[in-house]
């Protein structure tokens, strides 16, 4: 099932929802301006519709000792789909690995990783160009976090 179009109680609904996922449904109906079985049928057709893809809790990697963000950049001469296969495997089975993204430009991979250390990190890597053939890797270390969210953005959802 594909929800086509959204309207302002489907907008409202994922905007809180994306807010604090742990609101009940009663509070949830309230603040939407719906009755709770109304709510609980949209919410019920944004989760079939694949909109709410899961509710999660989100940890703080730095009281978890894993507070250091580095970003990989992979570069590689194969871009075949074995070679491919192999390295999504292999780098997505990595736990430290949080965020793995194929892109376009002078970059082919993308990964963003969260590591307690430097020391952490070089264990991560060595493990990661042991997964496939790599011409070249290149590590950013994250020295502030100003914006983070998990939010998206909802102004261009597709409205009647």
């Amino acid at each position: 099932m594909r929800k086509e179009f959204y309207d302002i109680h489907d907008l409202k609904i994922l905007a809180l929802l994306q807010e604090d996922a742990e609101l009940s449904l009663a509070e949830l109906a309230e603040r939407v301006g719906l009755s709770t079985t109304p709510c609980w049928r949209r919410v019920q057709a944004l989760q079939a519709a694949g909109v709410i893809r899961k509710r999660v809790a989100l940890l703080d990697a730095e009281k978890l000792n894993a507070g250091v963000t580095v970003f990989v950049m992979v570069r590689t001469d194969r871009h075949d789909p074995v070679w491919l296969e192999r390295f999504a495997k292999g780098a997505a089975a990595i736990p430290e690995v949080v965020e793995f993204y194929r892109m376009s430009g002078v970059t082919d991979y993308l990964l963003k990783l969260q590591v307690p250390s430097i020391a952490a990190y070089d264990a991560v890597y060595k493990r990661l160009i042991a997964v496939a053939d790599l011409s070249e890797v290149s590590s950013a270390f994250a020295m502030e976090q100003i914006k983070y969210t998990t939010a998206v953005p909802l102004d261009y959802a597709p409205t009647r």
